[in-house]
């Protein structure tokens, strides 16, 4: 049986981040954000008390688009999702397992939250940072890494919040669950990234030897088209083979649209470099369309839906649109992600193509992109976008003491480059060696001393009061 735990303490902190370039995609610029570190502290039935830590960014304009929200109340938006969250887990009685605990408070989540008119995917950012910190927790106690801990079901993940699963599908999985040794990088070229020259897509110093590209979309077939032949002219003069993904964030406004591009890609023969070797396009509609509008003929490309994975049915709900992926997103939960990976190989198997796909928001070097980068290893996501690297000047404004330690804990993960400690890719791949220390991913904690607790929300002015 799962051990059953707990729950005694939970804390928020976060940490300003400066970033080394613009990162833009769909309709935002990201200069700098603050990264969220959750703690908890858990007792497990018979073993004691432990403690567990998570972290991710509060990205803008991610979890929720709506035009008449500032990029400000996105982000209190997921202080609020945290803060409701941490009020439900902490009223949980008794012991449960890790993933029992999840299921009872995520509807809850979601409806308090829809009574703050904040959206799913906004809602179940907070459970899915204070579960991550919570399986740290737990694999802590009993000596466990993550990827035998989760083997052997650890967390107790069953099929009560994934209808067309049975428990045996979810148990069966994860018992044929080994380590990827290496996870291959997707460079993302942003919307306001060089293409040619120096700095550009081609150029190693910038995308670090990658053979997977992520190309950012604006949602205007003519200037994607434009844009993208002229990436294509830059990546076809690699000395290696290449794949590429397209990415919309949801700015395609309708099928009409989408077809425009979709036609682009199987007709003109100046993007052949890109569409001959596109595995995907991801979300290129928004979440609300998205569930309107099945794919039909479109289906003939590889679809992936990312920011409408906003609950346990979406990914049924969109292979019967035509979808035949789903994003892996640890700030999105990682139960859901089993789930989901779960769902691939059993359709998969069945003969019907269905895959999950490695996407990393902002993952920042330290906890949050090791255990994603865990999470992907762990379910067969073979390369994931990795944006912290690319983005942030290695650790950005993480305290030496602190970017020291990691290193020395996962000397395959990091170098030393300078006075700066960064990512570690070896000919493109991420190594995930040192991520098998007992608890989830990481040897070791952030400074909490060195940062601040979280920002209370504050109180958003309707639009006609603030006129």
């Amino acid at each position: 049986m799962p051990p059953r735990l707990t729950v005694r303490d939970i804390a928020f902190f976060e940490r300003p981040v400066t970033f080394a370039r613009p990162f833009r995609f769909g309709a935002v610029v990201i200069n700098a954000t603050p990264q969220m570190f959750v703690r908890v502290e858990i007792e497990v039935e018979g073993k004691g008390k432990a403690t567990g830590a998570s972290a991710e960014f509060l990205v803008a304009k991610w979890f929720d688009k709506r035009p008449h929200l500032s990029p400000q109340e996105t982000i209190e938006e997921l202080r609020r999702s945290l803060l409701i969250a941490r009020e439900l887990y902490l009223a949980q009685s008794g012991y449960e397992t890790a993933f029992g605990l999840h299921a009872a408070c995520i509807g809850s989540q979601i409806a308090a939250c829809a009574k703050e008119d904040i959206p799913p995917l906004a809602a179940a950012y907070g459970p899915a940072e204070i579960d991550k910190a919570i399986l740290d927790a737990l694999l802590r106690a009993t000596g466990a890494n993550f990827f035998d801990g989760m083997a052997d079901n650890i967390a107790g993940v069953d099929a009560r919040l994934s209808r067309d699963l049975g428990d045996e599908d979810v148990s069966r999985f994860l018992v044929r669950r080994q380590r990827l040794a290496r996870v291959a990088i997707r460079h993302t070229v942003g919307m306001d990234d060089h293409v040619e020259g120096e700095g550009g897509v081609a150029d190693v110093r910038e995308n670090s030897g990658a053979r997977y590209f992520k190309l950012k979309l604006n949602g205007d077939p003519v200037h994607d088209a434009e844009r993208l032949t002229r990436i294509g002219r830059e990546l076809a003069t690699l000395p290696y083979d290449y794949s590429v993904t397209l990415d919309a964030n949801e700015q395609y406004a309708d099928l009409s649209v989408l077809g425009a591009l979709v036609e682009r890609l199987d007709r003109d023969g100046a993007l052949k470099p890109i569409a001959s070797r596109l595995l995907y396009i991801e979300q290129p509609m928004p979440r609300d369309i998205t569930r309107q509008s099945p794919l039909g003929a479109l289906a003939s490309r590889d679809f992936i839906v990312d920011e409408a994975d906003d609950s346990y049915d979406a990914f049924p709900a969109a292979r019967a649109l035509g979808y035949r992926g789903i994003s892996s997103k640890s700030c999105k939960g990682v139960y859901k992600s089993v789930i989901n990976a779960t769902r691939a190989a059993k359709w998969s198997a069945d003969g019907d193509k269905a895959f999950i796909a490695g996407e990393d928001l902002t993952c920042q070097a330290g906890l949050a992109v090791q255990q994603d980068l865990a999470l992907g290893a762990l379910i067969g996501v073979t390369h994931a976008e990795r944006n912290g690297h690319h983005y942030v000047d290695g650790f950005g404004d993480t305290p030496a003491p602190e970017a020291e330690a990691f290193l020395t804990a996962h000397p395959d993960l990091y170098l030393r480059d300078g006075k700066k400690i960064r990512l570690a890719i070896h000919d493109g791949d991420l190594l995930t060696g040192s991520l098998t220390t007992p608890g989830f991913a990481t040897s070791v904690h952030p400074d909490w001393s060195a940062m601040s607790p979280l920002e209370r929300p504050k109180p958003c002015i309707p639009r006609e009061q603030a006129i």
